[in-house]
């Protein structure tokens, strides 16, 4: 399985630090975690809701990542969530998930419902699981939006 993940040169490294630093909707602070999508299109989207035109750096990058298929990936059911799992600020339910699949280390990755488009998929990687070195980090590739989406964004 092909995921993919857009970032800046500058954050390209596969560490989960941003995660670790800042947490996420789905991970609390202090536990580092790789987010993917499984698109470039769906990625592209997930960076954009978060983009400020103002401040998105010109050195975006996308890089694809094949997940073995004899690796286990985990899966969160959307209709296990709370009906509220989309909201901002996110329910704090949705990072007792994420820290509960990283300590555990049941997986390489987990697959969660994306909040952009509920039926797509985003799949978080585990840097600290074992199997983490067998995914395939392929090359990075030079991205950029499309002018006409900034439109009104800023």
């Amino acid at each position: 399985m092909r995921v993919w993940r857009i970032t800046s040169e500058a954050h390209a490294a596969f560490d989960g630090e941003g995660a670790r630093r800042y947490g996420s909707r789905w991970t609390p602070r202090g536990l580092a975690a790789v987010f993917t999508s499984a698109t470039l299109s769906l990625a592209a989207l997930e960076r954009f809701v978060h983009a400020d035109p103002d401040l998105e750096p010109p050195d975006l990058v996308a890089i694809p990542v094949d997940i073995p298929p004899n690796l286990e990936i985990q899966s969160v059911d959307a209709r296990a969530l709370p009906s509220e799992w989309r909201q901002f600020p996110p329910p704090p339910i949705l990072t007792t998930f994420g820290e509960r699949w990283l300590t555990s280390g049941s997986s390489v990755a987990l697959s969660v419902p994306s909040v952009v488009i509920p039926d797509e998929r985003n799949y978080m990687l585990n840097p600290r699981h074992p199997d983490f070195e067998r995914l395939a980090i392929g090359r990075r590739r030079p991205f950029s939006f499309d002018p006409r989406m900034w439109k009104g964004k800023g």
